[in-house]
């Protein structure tokens, strides 16, 4: 029988400790282009992402992954965010805080397009649950994504809608029992050429990797969070490492907590809670003090501010101006 065309790609990554290498960019393109038109065996499949989680995947892999996933987005050209924000991990032990900070952008002359996916971890809340709170919807396609946008300044879609394979990929987490690099390939796919990039992680050693694929897409203003639960969310008792990429440029920093002293977690995580925190109904301090940091970070990254300490500032004066009745 023929080798099958993807074998070599396997025996690329599975060839031994001496044999073995990563794949290089264009490698990775045609795998990942060959994943998601289908042309491979479950078996291979399988093969393929564990060898890439064990190895740990190069950014030269991940921006290959990501070029391939972007065209089969099939993203229109002609729809411009300001601010590609994803979210793929969940949330365990506090409430999806930072879906606020978007919100508050989005009042704020920012277009925001966020994308994730939900359910492949139990125990976990998703922001895509979380919408219908605010009267939000996940945008079934980029026709609707243009009109949340046009409606809300905000949209939502799920990675099941924009690249529905990379989604039954992701999917597969309980059944091989290891998240696979298209946890972080999703993170990385800006479809639409945002500008500006956030995304979280959970791992130190990913972080770096996320600033180095970024950097070799050609993002021109990308902030990843090593924040809470892996989302892109700032602790407030807690000091954060963040990392930049500005102009071609890479630097990271240690975002100072504005609590001193640790807060107690809540013993049930409400999720209506997120929704009367917005009107004012309801107090919580490690949510505000959330929101707070994480929209500064953001600041900074439009270029709205330049020091943590004036972003604060600006951050609190947003919160407590938003719109109590939007929602």
């Amino acid at each position: 029988m023929a080798e099958h065309p993807f074998a070599s790609y396997v025996r690329i990554l599975g060839k031994g400790k001496k044999g073995s290498r990563s794949l290089t960019q264009q490698e990775a393109f045609d795998a990942m282009s060959m994943i998601l038109a289908g042309d491979v065996r479950p078996e291979q499949l399988g093969a393929f992402l564990m060898l890439l989680r064990v190895k740990e995947e190069s950014p030269q892999e991940l921006a290959g992954f990501v070029q391939a996933a972007r065209l089969h987005a099939h993203a229109p050209e002609v729809l411009d965010v300001d601010l590609d924000w994803s979210t793929y991990a969940g949330k365990k032990r506090q409430l999806p805080w930072y879906l606020l900070a978007a919100l508050v952008l989005s009042e704020n002359n920012t277009r925001v397009f966020m994308h994730g996916a939900k359910g492949h971890t139990q125990g976990r809340i998703y922001v895509e649950e979380m919408l219908v709170l605010f009267g939000l919807s996940t945008a079934k396609d980029w026709n609707q994504v243009s009109s949340d946008l046009n409606k809300h300044q905000f949209a939502y879609m799920s990675i099941n809608e924009m690249v529905p394979r990379l989604g039954d990929i992701i999917q597969l987490r309980p059944i091989l029992g290891l998240r696979s690099p298209v946890h972080t390939l999703c993170r990385l796919i800006n479809p639409l050429g945002a500008f500006c990039t956030v995304d979280g992680v959970f791992h130190p050693a990913y972080a770096p990797m996320h600033q180095e694929t970024s950097l070799l897409l050609g993002v021109q203003q990308g902030l990843t969070i090593r924040g809470d639960g892996g989302e892109a969310e700032l602790k407030p008792d807690s000091d954060c490492e963040i990392r930049w990429v500005r102009q071609g440029e890479l630097s990271d920093e240690q975002w100072p907590r504005i609590y001193q002293k640790r807060l107690v977690k809540d013993e049930v995580l409400d999720p209506a809670l997120l929704l009367a925190f917005w009107r004012g109904e309801s107090r919580h301090e490690y949510g505000e003090g959330a929101v707070i940091t994480t929209l500064a970070s953001l600041l900074i990254l439009l270029n709205k501010a330049s020091q943590q300490a004036d972003a604060l500032v600006l951050a609190q004066g947003l919160w407590e101006r938003r719109d109590r009745s939007r929602f």
